[in-house]
């Protein structure tokens, strides 16, 4: 066993045993050599190449997502349309998850020193933009179940004004825990360094003290087991309301398409979120750290970017009125275009 590896180990101690052990090594030092060790692992496996993928598929989504953004926000009856708010909803919450972990990525690769602080920020906003997300999708179900199932109130359930405050108070909900953690983290952590080299939702998570992990896994769990329970309530029942419409029975029908896409997107987007709870579930346990940064990095460069950059062609692109609104913005440019250079002709 290298020294590397016996450093590891002791870094990663319980957090019920951190109270027995202030003598040998408090929670920031601990944290300090977590960190240390897995940006030599890091560099030793080479795992920066990974900013490749994650540039790629972010500056992908990025070019695709306002685009979309435009078309729903450019068309007043798209505006009008519930469906479309929570879409919009969903692609601005990837976008900011999207540059804060580009940010993220790039610092923790490049070395750089960044303060505590701004890497409690970091975190704290790209928990609240994840959250956000996956909030918004599975109100994107419930909406899709609540059209079906009451479609002369759906208009009076869910008009826009209630859409809106809906959306405010679901990003509220999405900040107060990430936002009351990092004060409470900044709070009792005051012998912590100023500055650190690598900054990981993973680590400013695992490391909070004994009572707020509990809070941490209580909070993820519940959020993934509601979510979970209320899409899959969604779907059967959809299933059973329209399964006597004969919407079903070809193999290739739109529903069964619709349906196939959309569940491998939010598979797509719900798996990486229990691969990180795992990660956390796991941090402090003795198992191969090779393996945890392998994982933690592949999760975090590649497998939490691929449902935000298949999203605006799955969720957004299908919607005839989405791409309609999108082929009139391109003939009205294009006809701009050629009137102006028509006049310079002239």
């Amino acid at each position: 066993m290298t020294s590397l590896d016996i450093h590891f180990k002791n870094c990663l101690a319980a957090p019920s045993s951190l109270p027995d052990q202030q003598d040998e090594m408090t929670v920031a030092m601990k944290m300090v050599n977590f960190t240390d060790n897995w940006v030599e692992l890091v560099k030793h496996w080479h795992l920066g190449y990974f900013m490749i993928p994650a540039t790629v598929i972010t500056l992908a989504t990025l070019i695709a997502n306002p685009v979309i953004l435009v078309c729903i926000y450019v068309s007043r009856a798209l505006r009008q349309e519930t469906r479309y708010l929570l879409l919009a909803n969903t692609l601005m919450a990837d976008l900011l998850f999207l540059i804060l972990n580009l940010i993220t990525v790039y610092c923790n690769n490049l070395g750089a020193q960044m303060p505590r602080q701004f890497c409690e920020v970091l975190t704290a906003a790209t928990v609240t933009a994840y959250c956000a997300a996956i909030f918004t999708i599975t109100l994107m179900v419930v909406d899709t179940y609540a059209a079906v199932r009451w479609p002369l109130h759906y208009r009076d359930l869910l008009p826009p004004a209630r859409t809106h405050r809906i959306l405010v108070g679901l990003w509220v909900l999405s900040a107060v825990y990430p936002v009351s953690l990092a004060i409470v983290t900044e709070v009792l952590r005051k012998d912590a360094p100023d500055r650190t080299s690598l900054c990981l939702a993973l680590i400013s998570l695992g490391f909070t003290e004994g009572g707020e992990m509990v809070r941490v896994h209580v909070y993820f769990s519940i959020g993934a087991i509601i979510c979970t329970t209320l899409i899959l309530y969604c779907y059967i029942r959809l299933y059973m309301v329209t399964k006597t419409q004969g919407i079903w029975r070809s193999r290739y029908s739109r529903a069964r398409v619709t349906l196939l896409a959309h569940g491998v997107l939010l598979l797509l987007y719900f798996c990486p979120g229990m691969v990180f709870t795992v990660e956390l579930f796991l941090l402090h346990k003795d198992i191969d750290h090779h393996f945890r940064v392998w994982i933690s990095t592949v999760n975090m460069c590649i497998f939490m970017l691929l449902p935000r950059a298949f999203a605006p062609y799955l969720f957004g692109l299908r919607y005839r009125e989405i791409s309609d609104t999108l082929l009139q913005l391109l003939h009205r440019g294009r006809g701009l275009g050629q009137s102006r250079s028509e006049t310079t002709v002239a």
